[in-house]
């Protein structure tokens, strides 16, 4: 192999998001949303929905599908807790919104609906960085899931940047 040829075998794996960790074969790097962009983004969807009239709770996972930050605005239902990790959830696990679940047809449907933490409620969205999933965003407690979805947008929007592409 020559020196051309190996130089776009390694671009082509790293732009793949095929990089290895410290030359370690065995070992896969992956990126995630970080604790900041996870905050800045449940911040911005925090301050959005209050702009608007409406008491949220605000869950972010990262890449992993784990919580990252959890923030209920003062006074809001104690349901929207985990109906905002369960819309998450969905979003990350089905890579869309947690609304594209009720489209889903029958039978396949039902079967999905057994797994715990799945909704078919508006108000989840999926993180991205490029093409890679890097986390989820769920909120509950606006009038309508079509609201919590703005917020969560908002908060999307406002990181985009640094995550980069």
């Amino acid at each position: 192999m020559n020196k051309k040829s190996a130089g776009i075998l390694i671009a082509a794996l790293l732009a793949g998001g095929c990089a290895m960790a410290q030359g370690a074969p065995g070992l896969v790097s992956e990126r995630s949303i970080s604790a900041n962009a996870a905050l800045e983004l449940a911040t911005t969807s925090l301050e959005r929905c209050r702009a608007d009239g409406y008491k949220v709770t605000i869950t972010v996972l990262n890449r992993h599908a784990r919580t990252a930050v959890v923030i209920s605005d003062d006074g809001v239902n104690p349901h929207t807790v985990e109906n905002s990790l369960r819309k998450a959830y969905t979003a990350f696990t089905t890579r869309s919104p947690s609304l594209d679940m009720a489209k889903r047809p029958q039978p396949g449907l039902a079967g999905f609906m057994q797994l715990e933490k799945i909704t078919t409620v508006e108000g989840g969205l999926p993180i991205f960085a490029g093409k890679e999933l890097v986390g989820a965003v769920g909120i509950s407690g606006a009038p309508g899931g079509e609201k919590d979805s703005a917020c969560a947008q908002a908060g999307i929007d406002k990181i985009s940047k640094s995550l980069g592409g």
